[in-house]
This record gives structure tokens, sequence and C-alpha cells, in this order.
């Protein structure tokens, strides 16, 4: 079974990008397969690794609901979309990355859906490791990991507002009903020393800090020039705190 780790945090705190510098991690250090999710209907992470999406497994699901009888003559609808399924996954030499994309539609979507979360589940035994990037509420995280997480990563920025997300989060997973070995706090954009009232704020959630990753300029000038995070040098302030993170999480991954 998969080793999943899963990211969670609000809107705009950095979750995509640290989804990517832990793709970087494994892409560097690790030589067992990894399975990327894009779980956020707003699909950046392939952008994040340099990678051109096409077609999410949303865009399948959209057009079967649009012309059901558009199976070729003969074929299983099964076979088909576990077809198309596989058409959608963008495979690299050291991950590979599904993307789900848009949610759904007005309709009843059980039929389809059940096929393709059954192909998913199927995808997902081929991999040791599985990083899911997150949206916003934790809803389909719960279904896309069979309620079980090795390592959940709330991410925050430097903001009350964002660490107050994370504590609400926090106290929705038993009512998700998600089992989580692991769990830890990762703080983005953040200063050399965390003041009183933060840390205060972060002993009350009762979520330990993983790491933090201060603000590295090569992010920046990486989105802007459109450069996938993987290209970015070992000594990058980012890379390396993601760096040690990992290393301390190895007996749990392994």
């Amino acid at each position: 079974m998969s080793k999943v780790i899963a990211m969670a945090g609000k809107g705009g705190v950095g979750k995509t990008t640290i989804s990517a510098l832990v793709t970087r991690y494994f892409t560097k250090h690790l030589n067992d397969p990894l399975l990327a999710i894009d779980a956020d209907p707003n699909s950046n992470l392939g952008e994040t690794l340099g990678l051109d999406i096409e077609k999410t497994v949303g865009d399948i699901r959209e057009d079967f609901m649009k012309d059901p009888q558009g199976v070729p003559s003969g074929m299983d609808k099964m076979l088909y979309l576990e077809m198309l399924m596989n058409q959608v996954l963008i495979e690299q030499s050291a991950f590979d990355l599904l993307v789900m994309g848009r949610q759904e539609g007005q309709g009843c979507y059980c039929m389809v859906n059940n096929i393709l979360n059954r192909f998913a589940d199927k995808l997902e035994g081929n991999y040791k490791y599985l990083l899911v990037d997150n949206e916003a509420g934790m809803e389909h995280l719960s279904r896309r990991t069979s309620g079980k997480v090795d390592i959940l990563m709330m991410v925050t920025d430097y903001a009350l507002r964002g660490l107050r997300a994370v504590g609400r989060i926090n106290e929705m997973l038993d009512d998700l009903k998600l089992t989580v070995k692991h769990k830890g706090l990762i703080v983005n954009r953040a200063p050399a020393t965390l003041n009183k009232a933060f840390l205060d704020e972060v002993e009350k959630i009762g979520v330990p800090i993983l790491c933090t990753i201060p603000d590295d300029n090569n992010l920046l000038e990486f989105d802007m020039a459109r450069r996938s995070l993987l290209e970015l040098e070992d000594d990058s302030p980012a890379v390396v705190a993601i760096r040690d993170m990992m290393e301390k999480l190895k007996e749990i991954l392994d």
C-alpha cells in the first residue's frame, strides 16, 4: 500500500509550491515511484513542475456526461473510461502526475465517479508514495486516500489567519473519517524568529512545526520565468528547508 503524504491549508499559503518542492526532493533523493495528484480544481501543480496539462480527470468526467453514448461501438464503458484515464496520466522518469481538475457539474455522476475512482485506486497501488496537493477543503482528501494519510502537512503562511485555518482543519479530521498517522505544521514565508503570538497559537492548535520556509526570491524568479521548480539549485533556501524536513521524516516514509 502507498505511503500517503497530503497537503492541507487555506488557499494562497503555498501548498502547491511546497508540493512541487517535495516532488523535487523525491526526484533527487529517492528512487521509489511517486504519484503526485493535483486535487485542487485550480490545478497549478503541473505548471510549477514545468509540465503542460492538456486534459484532466474532470474533463473526462464532463465529456462523458455530455455524451454518455459516445463510447466506441463494442467497447465496455468501464474499459473506455480507464483508457481515457491512462491518457491523462502524465508520466515522467522520476514521478507521474494525475490532475483531477474541475469539480462536478449538475447531474448524477455516481456511475462515472465509481469507475474513475476504481481505476485511480488500482493505479495508486503501483506507487510506493502518493503525494496529494489538496484543495482548500478536506472532503476530496478523504475520498482520494481511502481515509488513510501517513503524513498530513498543514501549511500556513506567517499569519494568524492561515494558522487558524489549520486549527479548523485539525478539528475536522475526525468528522471526515480520516486516519492520520502523523501531522505537522509547515510555516511558509517565515522570518528567522517566530513571534510569541504566533507560537502561542501553534501551541493552542497542538500540531508540531515540521519546518519553517524562509522567503526565497528564487521562487518568484522561477515563477516569472515559467521555470520548473525541479530546476532550483540545491542551495536555494526553500529547497534546503524541505530537504531538512524530509530527511527527518525518512523513518516514517520507509
